[in-house]
């Protein structure tokens, strides 16, 4: 690679980088419902349906990523609120985006906060197979309460024994010539799960994430 070339090459790099390996990851996107009742902000919740994925969970409407059907991140999330929540987007008003998330399970959230043009509930249709319930809780609640703060251990194995005692090796350290400690599982960091407990529901891990975040914004 000569001058010309390299200048060619740093010129092409964008203003705001992406993450690396992205395409490996879950790529996905969510929509923090806001509405306002009484002049009062709140944040609209779903219940996962029992027989879904993570059913009866507390959530913000949102999904995976679909190439085929999204243009972009603020799509997904629109079109997964239309999809959860029976709310066209054309009653939707999006407002700004959150931090992007990026889980220690290789999941990537792109947040959005919009807010939803509707008198009441009443105005929704959720869709009873992915929605059980469809709640608000002020955001002045959020405000005024700490979330608990719990950990996740996370740790590195680069090996693993399966049910029948066989030994899988995911890095092949010897081989490689690595440092021999490589070969041991390693607890590198704890990861933070915060915890809403409303006398409502109990709000924690992603969505939690995604609030608290917010809430560390607007302080």
């Amino acid at each position: 690679m000569n001058r010309d070339e390299f200048e060619r090459f740093s010129d092409s790099l964008p203003a705001t980088p992406g993450i690396y390996g992205r395409d490996n990851f879950f790529n996905s996107a969510v929509l923090v419902p806001v509405l306002f009742i009484d002049n009062a902000c709140h944040l609209l919740f779903q219940k996962r349906a029992q027989a879904i994925r993570q059913g009866s969970e507390i959530c913000f409407p949102g999904g995976r990523f679909d190439p085929e059907l999204d243009s972009g991140f603020a799509d997904t999330a629109l079109r997964e609120t239309e999809e959860e929540l029976g709310l066209p987007r054309d009653r939707i008003r999006l407002t700004g985006r959150l931090d992007t998330v990026v889980t220690p399970r290789a999941v990537i959230v792109e947040c959005f906060v919009g807010v939803l043009e509707i008198t009441d509930l009443e105005d929704l249709q959720p869709d009873p197979r992915e929605v059980q319930e469809v709640f608000t809780i002020p955001l002045a609640w959020f405000l005024a309460t700490q979330p608990e703060i719990y950990h996740n251990r996370i740790e590195i194995q680069p090996s693993y024994f399966d049910t029948e005692g066989r030994e899988h090796i995911l890095l092949p350290v010897d081989r490689l010539g690595l440092p021999s400690h490589y070969k041991e599982r390693r607890s590198e960091w704890t990861h933070e799960v915060a915890v809403y407990r409303h006398r409502r529901c109990t709000i924690w891990g992603l969505t939690a994430a995604i609030i608290l975040g917010m809430i560390r914004k607007m302080r």
